[in-house]
């Protein structure tokens, strides 16, 4: 219960204080305040869809993990039998480049990544 608390009191005081600093920029003009609040949340999107993809990232290499394993190459794994039968080199070169730390390095990697990048390009934005 105080858990839940929390996870309510806390958006509520960080958005009040937000609202506060808002207005406090703006000043009176609604439409400032408005406008203001607008590119606040439009600079927050690529921040916020980042941090849902690694979240997916994360959840996909720990069903990787759970269905491969952690071994280079994996004798006894989850693959269905069938899968890739008629090919079993295609098979074994398939599972073994499936590796979920190197789902997590590269898909975490490049997300970071472009998270630095776009950070990079606004505060450059701003700077003209």
């Amino acid at each position: 219960m105080t858990a839940a608390f929390l996870v309510w009191g806390i958006p509520v005081v960080a958005s009040a204080s937000v609202s506060t600093t808002v207005q406090a920029l703006a000043g009176e003009s609604e439409r400032a305040v408005t406008s203001l609040g607008l590119n606040l949340l439009v600079a927050a999107v690529p921040l916020v869809v980042s941090v849902l993809w690694m979240a997916l990232i994360v959840r996909c290499a720990w069903f990787l993990a759970r269905l491969r394993g952690w071994h280079q190459a994996p004798g006894n794994s989850r693959v269905p039998a069938r899968f890739l039968r008629r090919s079993p080199e295609l098979r074994r070169v398939v599972i073994g480049l499936a590796h979920p730390g190197l789902l997590l390095v590269a898909g975490l990697g490049t997300t970071l990544l472009a998270l630095v990048l776009s950070g990079l390009e606004l505060t450059l934005s701003v700077m003209e």
